[in-house]
């Protein structure tokens, strides 16, 4: 388990077979967001209003320009929506 994020680290990983990396979290996503470590999200919109939580996006010095790559739609309401990064 890695504890700080250090790019040279994640660029390692990333480099490995094996699959993909998750995250979760607007505090660890930003991070990711700031170092250019993200290549696509995959993102679930839930049915549920709750009226305040974090931001989705913390990093407001980052741009990103996303492609949208595809949806799903479960059938409790909840929808994937997977943006890949173009700069990837």
């Amino acid at each position: 388990m890695i504890h700080d994020v250090v790019p040279e680290q994640i660029a390692e990983l990333k480099a490995q077979p094996g699959g993909d990396i998750a995250l979760s979290g607007a505090n660890l996503a930003a991070t990711f967001l700031r170092h250019g470590l993200i290549d696509e999200f995959r993102i679930l919109v839930l049915p549920v209003v709750l009226g305040q939580g974090r931001p989705l996006f913390e990093a407001p010095d980052v741009r990103m320009d996303c492609r949208l790559e595809g949806t799903r739609a479960f059938g409790n309401g909840v929808v994937l929506l997977h943006y890949a990064n173009d700069r990837a």
